[in-house]
């Protein structure tokens, strides 16, 4: 029995031994069989990626996988009013930069406003299309955005992948987007050093004589053009393909042996000529800028309207002790209060009785428009040129208001911040040319408006008192243009003299005031 039972026990624990072996047999099969995962990175151009599955050491399958990421152009939309291309003011992103949805993109100048662009996608900027200052179309590309894709499913592939090369099309399309960028926008072959170092100067690129390959400009030729060397570019493509100024120009040659002449000599004979003749100076072409181009447009149809000009004086010694008492009580609100303010509230008390001049013509010249609300545009020169900005609703508000309105406009036209809204709608229009000078001018109508005055600088001059002595006056001179269309003379005359009573009499102004 004991004989028995040892041979049990025995043959239990060969059958536990040999279940052991076997059961470690089928870990180390499947161990063999397990599958690891990899990513190899393909192609960084569409940012796709190939998933490695290793099922056995002699073996495996490569499968690829597009649904990363995707690179989409941004192109730019249509701001309305007719608006076909603007220009790019200011990036608020470079290439490589994580941008937001709704984060702002650029600043545009179009030929009525500054317009900002907020992106619309989640994702990385690949490509800048154009450079400050360049010119966009509506509807072709601002830039390119890297964005995720999960639209499309990974697709198994060779197990050898190619090798990542670029799309011929699409470089040689990138490659004419950028010749012809630069063939229609003005740029100039320069590093980002030199043409920072021109700025800083002030130096107009065009202005600079090239002496680098292909046209480039180098850092020598601005300092050159510091040093007063070389200050104009006289280099000419029209023949050759390039050409370098090293040297002054070759001397004429040379004309028979004359007598010379004494420098001071007394004598009716012409000067003597150099015999080095003069540098011609290479003309320059510019793009127009969105404000010069609106410019151009309005002045065109300014052609077509008949001016009426009228001119008077008005004395400012009331309104200036006025203005210096109010004055310290703006500033106290942080107001700066000038005469403008004044200026434009007298014109909404005049036009209360003289209507007609807060009007405009239709297209058919059939018919006019009598405005209710006297929303006066102010001239304004800003870094971008002539601005022509309106405060609305004159006649509501107080003149603290309008001078905080104007002074809000003012910032916002050396900032490069008005907005649409800040530029339309203007019924009648004032020009404070005096701040830079002139006494009687003859402003220029803006279409549709019937009317428009231009503010000469006030000038402290003599005149005749009642009894004959001669007394220092301060004299504003201001210059009316109207369309004669619409217009009288007779109207546009009692309208300057209601205006100039105002000012003169600024007491009874605030009585008029509602």
């Amino acid at each position: 029995q004991r004989r028995v039972m040892g041979g049990a026990r025995t043959a239990c624990a060969m059958f536990k031994r040999s279940y052991a072996f076997a059961r470690v047999a089928l870990l180390a099969r499947a161990a063999s069989q397990h599958t690891v995962r990899r990513v190899i990175p393909v192609n960084c151009r569409t940012s796709s990626a190939l998933i490695v599955s290793t099922a056995h050491p002699h073996g495996r399958t490569i499968h690829s996988s597009r649904s990363l990421l995707k690179i989409i152009p941004f192109n730019l939309a249509d701001i309305g009013e007719g608006i076909a291309e603007v220009e790019i003011l200011k990036w608020h992103v470079k290439e490589g930069d994580t941008i937001a949805q709704f984060q702002p993109v650029c600043e545009v100048e179009s030929d009525k406003a500054t317009v900002p662009i907020t992106s619309r996608y989640d994702g990385v900027i690949k490509k800048l299309y154009y450079e400050e200052r360049g010119v966009a179309k509506v509807g072709h590309p601002l830039l390119d955005i890297e964005v995720p894709d999960a639209s499309q499913p990974s697709s198994p592939v060779d197990a050898t992948p190619p090798a990542a090369t670029a799309d011929p099309s699409v470089s040689k399309q990138a490659m004419d987007t950028i010749e012809n960028n630069a063939q229609t926008e003005g740029k100039f072959l320069v590093t980002p050093a030199v043409r920072r170092l021109a700025r800083e100067h002030a130096i107009p690129l065009h202005n600079v004589a090239a002496s680098g390959k292909d046209g480039r400009i180098m850092k020598g030729d601005i300092l050159d053009y510091l040093s007063g060397k070389r200050s104009v570019a006289a280099v000419s493509n029209v023949h050759t393909a390039e050409t370098t100024i090293s040297s002054p120009a070759l001397p004429r040659p040379a004309a028979p042996a004359a007598p010379t002449v004494p420098l001071f000599a007394a004598s009716t004979s012409s000067p003597a000529v150099s015999s080095r003749p003069p540098l011609s100076r290479a003309d320059s072409t510019t793009r127009l800028s969105g404000v010069q181009r609106a410019m151009v447009k309005s002045m065109s149809a300014a052609l077509q309207i008949p001016h009426f000009n009228f001119c008077d004086e008005v004395v400012m010694d009331k309104l200036h002790n006025l203005r210096n008492t109010l004055k310290r009580h703006a500033e106290g609100q942080g107001v700066r209060l000038s005469y403008m303010p004044f200026m434009i509230k007298a014109v909404s008390l005049a036009l209360e009785q003289y209507p007609l001049l807060n009007s405009s013509l239709d297209k058919d010249m059939q018919n006019y428009v009598q405005h209710g609300s006297h929303n006066v545009s102010v001239a304004m020169d800003t870094p971008r040129g002539l601005i022509v900005p309106n405060i609305k609703n004159v006649q509501e508000l107080s003149i603290l208001d309008i001078a905080k309105e104007l002074n809000r406009l003012q910032k916002a036209g050396q900032e490069g911040q008005l907005v649409e809204s800040d530029l339309v709608g203007g019924t009648f229009a004032l020009s404070n040319i005096g701040n830079i000078g002139g006494t009687y001018l003859s402003p220029v109508i803006m279409a549709p408006q019937v009317c428009i005055g231009a503010i000469g600088k006030i000038q402290q001059v003599p005149r005749f008192a009642p009894d004959m002595s001669v007394v220092p006056v301060r004299i504003l001179n201001i210059s009316w243009a109207a369309d004669h269309r619409l217009v009288d003379g007779a109207t546009m005359a009692n309208f300057s003299n209601k205006w100039k009573s105002f000012l003169e009499d600024p007491d009874a102004m605030l009585l008029s005031m509602k």
